[in-house]
This record gives structure tokens, C-alpha cells and sequence, in this order.
């Protein structure tokens, strides 16, 4: 029986949406799951978990505390949809995975699609993979097999080896009346593929050009003359740049002979897009990819530890170009003042252009056919928004410490580190492309190290001669 709390967080849930007017979980179903799972009431649970999708089943899952999830699952059984896993990141994942029993494990893994079954499975260790596969019915293991052999984030890895395929001499007659009779199709697909005695891939047939058909006809005559077709080996970013440039909703997945695999949907390439594009922001910030909310702060900080220490290489050869105008610097107060938004604005204006290079080279929208032009583009940008400040910040320097040849000393040094920050963000991602590093992990010490050097060195440098000479 459940406690008087318990009961007191059941009755609050009762009758009440899952979510409150922010979207996020509400305390009192948060509530009522913890402490049904405290108190081991399935039946409870079930109630609470009813007709939930698998997204809201994960966010639930997410909210209580970590070694309270796999016990949920557990208690659930098969109340509980496994394809919420594919909604945590990795790192919260592979531990609920890894603290499940095997049996219930494997009963999970049996209803899923196999895209999704891989997806769970990729995370765990060979042993573990096996010890599951050997539980599955032959023909779902050989499959699951299969595309875990294939590399990671690659087409083989993300496509569903369920699909509708049918010989080439049958009619849409045949094909419709196959369709209504077959009890284990699909959940959702949105072509018939057309294949060879061999297999391999002849065309596709869209589910609306089927409908339209009288039934006599030939499937092999109706192939869309569109080929929505990848490679298994594929890599998975490259497959999502076809998806979004050619606007597929679905594609045939072939091996290296041309037959037919899996196919790979346009659910699965949103995840993919997203991923990616997680993975270039974190790299950005010099943070790794596999980074994850749920990751102790021991990962955490052991993971950020090399670029803050490239970083601060980075700041001691920045300190290094101060230290040669000491003297300078002792004589006049306001170059100390005023040498930070030299800097500030060169980091600032570097780190605009080296976000719009990376992203552009990562889309495959720069390269060597419009690199000059681009280049020279972002220059220009520079030079313009380089002599806007010059202006503004001449004027303030004049108004602040009553001195114009401060006004114009910063002018020029605001033109030159803009100019140098508009350089050094697109010629260092792209120099790096070019030498097969990663411009969205790499550039960043780099540009900041040319915003900072150019930046303090064209202020004091002017600043220095400029001074001398009047």
C-alpha cells in the first residue's frame, strides 16, 4: 500500500495534464511517479504512464532522480515504450541501459524499429550487444547485426530494416492485396520498392502513384523516375544535406552490390541535422561533442581542461605583446583604460566571421569556387564596421580623457583589428579545412589569439608612435 505522502501525490496527480503552462513536467505527476516507484506500484505506475508518448515518457523518465529510472522501467514492463531511451542523450542512456536486466532489455529492444533498437544497442560494449542479440528471434538479430557493423554515423547505422519491397513482374493488384493481407508491415512507410530476383534496387513506387494505378499494371512500369537512393557506408551528415537540399521524405539504402538494405526516413534525418549542429556549437565553445548534461563534473571538467590550457597559451602571448609597451603604457593611463575594447571588439567581430565560415564550410556552401569572393566580402564587412567604430569610439575617447590624438589613435586601431578579425575568422577555418582538421574545434584559439596580438599591438604600437612623433 502506498504511504499517506504517496497517496496524497497520487490524488494531486489525478485528473491532471502532464505538463504545466511552461511545458515542463509538473511537480505533483513528478511527485506521484517517485514515490510509486519507492513504493513499488506498478499498477499505479501504469495508470500514471497511460497513453503517454514516447518524448513525454522520456521527460518523465528525465525528471526523477537517476537511480530511480531504471526501477520505473522495470515496474512498467511493457507499459513502457522503449523508444523514449532514443530521446536521452547518451550518457543518461547507456547508464539506465547498462542497469537494466537483460530480460527486460531485450524485450524492449524486440518492439522497436530497428533504427531505433540500434540506436540503443550502438552505446553498449561488444559483450553486452552479443549477450542481447543471442535472445533475439534469428531473423531480428541478423538484422540488427548487420547494421551495427556498419561504421558509426553512417546510413547503415540510422536506416529501418523494415520495408516493403516486391518483384518487379507484380502487378498493383497484386502489390495492394499483398499490402492487405500481410500483418507484419511497417509502421509507417511511404514507397513500395521495386527489386530483381538479386535484390537489388530497380526503382520505387510513391504510395499516391500506387493508388492511382489500375490494378493491372506492372510495378516495374510505374518506378518514379526520381531515385531516392544511398549508400549504407554513407556518412550520416552527408545523407541529411540530400534529404534537406532535394526535400526526400525517405531513401533506399543499398550495400556496395546495389541491393536493397533498409531505408532511412525523414524522422531520422531531423535527428541527425540536430546532432550535427549540436556538435558544431559545442566545438565552437571548445567543448566535445559527447558532452551531455548528465555527465559528472569530474567528465566535465576533464574534458574542457585542454583547450582552456590552449586557451591560456593563447592570453600569456597576448600579455607577452602588452609587456613590450610597458613603458608606454606607464607614461599614459588611458591606453590601459582603453586597450581592453580594442581587444573586446576584435574578439567579438573574429568570433561573428568564424562562426559564419565554420557553418558555411560545414554545409558545404563555401569551398574553391566562391572562397575569394567570400573573403573578400567579410573584409569589406570589416572595413566598414571598422571605420563606424573608429568614429564612435574617437569621439568618446576625445570626450572621456580630453585628449584627440587618443581619438585617433583608437580610430585607426579599431580599423586595423576589425580588417585582421575579418581575416582571421574566415582564412583560419578555412586554412584548416584544407589541412583535414576540424575548423569547428580548432579555430577558435586561433582567431582569438589574432583579434588579441593584432588588437593590442596596433593600439600600442600606434599609440607609441604616434606620441614620439608629437
Amino acid at each position: 500500500m502506498l504511504d499517506e505522502m504517496a497517496r496524497e501525490h497520487a490524488a494531486k496527480a489525478d485528473g491532471l495534464p502532464l505538463r504545466n503552462e511552461n511545458g515542463d513536467i509538473r511537480a505533483e505527476v513528478r511527485d506521484a511517479v517517485a514515490a510509486a516507484v519507492e513504493e513499488g506500484d506498478a499498477t499505479r505506475l501504469r495508470a500514471l504512464f497511460a497513453d503517454l508518448h514516447a518524448t513525454d515518457q522520456s521527460d518523465l523518465l528525465l525528471s526523477l532522480d537517476p537511480a530511480d529510472r531504471p526501477r520505473l522501467i522495470e515496474l512498467l514492463g511493457d507499459a513502457f515504450d522503449f523508444a523514449a531511451l532514443t530521446e536521452l542523450d547518451e550518457t543518461a542512456r547507456t547508464r539506465i541501459v547498462e542497469a537494466l536486466e537483460t530480460r527486460t532489455l531485450v524485450e524492449g529492444v524486440r518492439e522497436l524499429d530497428s533504427d531505433d533498437a540500434v540506436y540503443i544497442l550502438e552505446d553498449l560494449d561488444k559483450e553486452d550487444q552479443d549477450e542481447i542479440l543471442d535472445q533475439l528471434p534469428a531473423l531480428d538479430r541478423v538484422a540488427l547485426a548487420r547494421s551495427l557493423d556498419y561504421p558509426e554515423e553512417s546510413a547503415g547505422r540510422r536506416m529501418q530494416t523494415e520495408f516493403v519491397a516486391v518483384p518487379a513482374f507484380w502487378t498493383v493488384g497484386q502489390t495492394i492485396d499483398h499490402l492487405r493481407e500481410t500483418e507484419e508491415l511497417p509502421e509507417r512507410f511511404y514507397e513500395i520498392f521495386v527489386v530483381d530476383p538479386r535484390y537489388q534496387l530497380l526503382g520505387e513506387v510513391p504510395l499516391d502513384v500506387l493508388l492511382r494505378t489500375k490494378r493491372p499494371v506492372a510495378m516495374v512500369d510505374i518506378v518514379s523516375d526520381e531515385r531516392h537512393q544511398v549508400n549504407a557506408t554513407d556518412d550520416q551528415e552527408d545523407v541529411a544535406r540530400r534529404f534537406e537540399r532535394y526535400n526526400w521524405v525517405s531513401a533506399a539504402v543499398t550495400d556496395d552490390a546495389g541491393r536493397l538494405v533498409g531505408v532511412i526516413t525523414v524522422d531520422d534525418v531531423v535527428d541527425v541535422i540536430e546532432e550535427e549542429a549540436d556538435e558544431d556549437l559545442k566545438a565552437l565553445g571548445g567543448v566535445k561533442a559527447d558532452e551531455e548534461l548528465s555527465d559528472t563534473v569530474w567528465y566535465i571538467a576533464k574534458s574542457r581542461f585542454s583547450w582552456l590550457f590552449l586557451n591560456l597559451f593563447t592570453a600569456i602571448l597576448a600579455s607577452v605583446v602588452i609587456g613590450m609597451f610597458e613603458g608606454q603604457i606607464e607614461k599614459m593611463v588611458a591606453l590601459a583604460v582603453l586597450m581592453p575594447i580594442v581587444a573586446s571588439q576584435g574578439g567579438n567581430a573574429g568570433t561573428q566571421t568564424m562562426t559564419v565560415a565554420v557553418r558555411a564550410l560545414a554545409t558545404r556552401q563555401l569551398g574553391n569556387a566562391n572562397a575569394r569572393r567570400i573573403v573578400l566580402r567579410e573584409v569589406a564587412a570589416g572595413l566598414l564596421n571598422g571605420i563606424a567604430f573608429a568614429v564612435i569610439m574617437g569621439a568618446v575617447a576625445v570626450a572621456w580623457f580630453g585628449l584627440p590624438d587618443l581619438g585617433l589613435v583608437i580610430g585607426l586601431s579599431m580599423v586595423i583589428v576589425l580588417i585582421a578579425a575579418a581575416l582571421g575568422g574566415i582564412l583560419i577555418p578555412l586554412a584548416l579545412h584544407k589541412l583535414g582538421a576540424d575548423p569547428a574545434v580548432s579555430s577558435g584559439p586561433f582567431v582569438t589569439t589574432v583579434t588579441d596580438v593584432v588588437g593590442f599591438f596596433a593600439f600600442l604600437g600606434i599609440a607609441t608612435l604616434w606620441f614620439r612623433l608629437s
